[in-house]
């Protein structure tokens, strides 16, 4: 990645799997593979209405000016600007850079504060229990991630994100192996149910409690974000371990005694035996 900041800096850094980006609006950048096998990222933005041609392309904008203009503005000769694209040329195929040679060694690194990159999948999970792990990158740890926070999952087989939702964003998330259930239950008493397979993706609206469920007999995997700087988490299990055993008797129409069985703390992963 080569970025540079409406400020001026430059940073050049090179991204690898488990890696993840942000890149606020203003902040120039281009992405470039580096050796022979393709590479494949998830692109998010905090935009629903964003689309391909609302990108701000160098080839975009030089190719609608004029050579007088090229030259004047860029001193670039007639010559030169003759062989412009003569449109926006959005993915190009450049030569092969080798990932162990010299332009691929050139990153021009800053401080992790300052950086447009994030270690995701070294970061220390936020939950990590025998039924699957969440890491996420939030603004806290991830400065430059302003408007949303990205997170990674797995859970592994009979495990099950209990129900929860978050207070202050939206979630959306796609599924990169294994099977899943997602339940989403909405406040307006709308309940709905849906199978993912590797390549779909689920979308839970702000404070809508949900849940998601490992079906298959893989571990499952998937990655998201929440468009909030933000992480925050709250479960329906939070509330039954922490609300006074009365409160929760008289809502569901049982004696005290009969709670016994509920949880006493929060749960956020579970599996079945």
């Amino acid at each position: 990645m080569t970025i540079v900041d409406p400020d001026g800096g430059l940073e050049v850094v090179n991204f690898g799997p488990g890696d993840t980006w942000s890149f606020p609006a203003g902040h120039a950048h281009a992405i470039q593979t580096l050796g022979e096998a393709p590479c494949h990222a998830i692109l998010a933005f905090d935009d629903g209405l964003y689309g391909d041609h609302g990108t701000f392309g160098l080839s975009d904008w030089l190719s609608r000016l004029d050579p007088t203009t090229l030259q004047a503005a860029f001193n670039i000769p007639d010559a030169v600007s003759r062989n412009l694209p003569e449109g926006e040329v959005y993915i190009a195929q450049g030569p092969v850079i080798p990932l162990d040679g010299a332009v691929a060694r050139d990153e021009r690194r800053v401080n992790a504060a300052a950086s447009h990159r994030y270690a995701l999948a070294q970061a220390q999970p936020v939950i990590a229990c025998a039924a699957g792990t969440l890491r996420v990158a939030p603004a806290q740890a991830f400065p430059m991630s302003t408007t949303m926070t990205g997170f990674s999952e797995t859970l592994l087989p009979g495990a099950v994100h209990a129900p929860h939702w978050h207070p202050g964003a939206n979630e959306w998330h796609f599924l990169l192996e294994g099977r899943t259930r997602v339940t989403v239950f909405e406040p307006e008493k709308r309940l709905a149910t849906a199978e993912l397979m590797p390549g779909d993706c689920a979308y839970f609206p702000k404070a809508a409690a949900h849940m998601i469920e490992n079906i298959g007999t893989e571990p499952c995997a998937f990655v998201g974000v929440h468009d909030s700087p933000a992480h925050q988490e709250c479960s329906l299990s939070q509330w039954l371990a922490l609300a006074p055993r009365q409160v929760i008797a008289a809502n569901l129409g049982l004696r005290e005694d009969e709670l016994a069985g509920l949880p006493k703390e929060a749960i956020a992963f579970a599996r079945s035996a």
